[in-house]
């Protein structure tokens, strides 16, 4: 049963690799505007289930439903497109092209979208902006620091206003200061365009960012707001 008004649900997802099950039986579910903490040890599954939920993956068994549309009926170009104008992706090295400056890398996914350059560079100036790296346009991410590198990340992944903001324990590089600046940033970027964020992470500082928590153990899911 979907959860009434969400955006992007799973239910019974499992998925193996050889031998290894990654996923055993997760379920999951997110609202427009919520950021769900997707928590758990290593290897416990869950940036299998964030990758299952981007549609990256294909589970074995298990529907996985966006905006009233099960991901497993849709062709790979939809899910390609899916992926550029309504899913947004932060990783945990940020993965920045070192080719580009800041701001080109913060416009290529629009531009890959079919925005013309000075359109699309003027949308990325607005968001490295608000993501306080806006000194940074002309530089490419080598010479930037890590914590630069990482708000450049939030702002390519902002940049195209996604429904959904998959984020890859993202300051998994990062040191606690910077990390919190990240997490300060993100939250409340999304939160201001009602993006919905499935923040995939083991640290409870950056959990705490949080509006609800899952922890995924084993391949299964618990949700801890609904936890006796």
């Amino acid at each position: 049963m979907t959860p009434a008004g969400s955006l992007l649900t799973a239910s019974g997802l499992r998925k193996t690799y050889g031998p290894t099950t990654a996923l055993d039986g997760a379920d999951f579910s997110i609202h427009p505007g919520e950021v769900v903490a997707v928590m758990g040890p290593s290897g416990s599954g869950k940036s299998t289930l964030l990758h299952c939920l981007a549609g990256i993956v294909k589970p074995d068994e298990g529907s996985i439903t966006y905006n009233g549309r099960e991901l497993a009926g849709l062709p790979d170009a939809a899910l390609s497109a899916l992926r550029r104008s309504e899913f947004g992706f932060v990783f945990q090295f940020g993965q920045l092209v070192p080719e580009l400056t800041c701001v080109e890398n913060v416009a290529l996914p629009l531009r890959l979208n079919g925005a013309r350059r000075k359109d699309a560079e003027q949308t990325a100036r607005t968001w490295m902006e608000r993501l306080e790296v806006d000194d940074l346009l002309g530089k490419r991410p080598g010479e930037v620091s890590g914590g630069q590198g990482q708000r450049v990340a939030v702002a390519r992944a902002l940049a195209t206003n996604p429904r959904v903001l998959f984020a890859d324990e993202p300051t998994g590089a990062l040191d606690s200061l910077n990390g919190e600046r990240v997490m300060e940033l993100l939250t409340d970027a999304a939160r201001s365009t009602n993006a919905a964020v499935v923040l995939v992470t083991h640290e409870t500082r950056v959990a705490a960012y949080s509006d609800r928590e899952i922890v995924v153990r084993d391949g299964r899911s618990r949700d801890m707001e609904r936890a006796v």
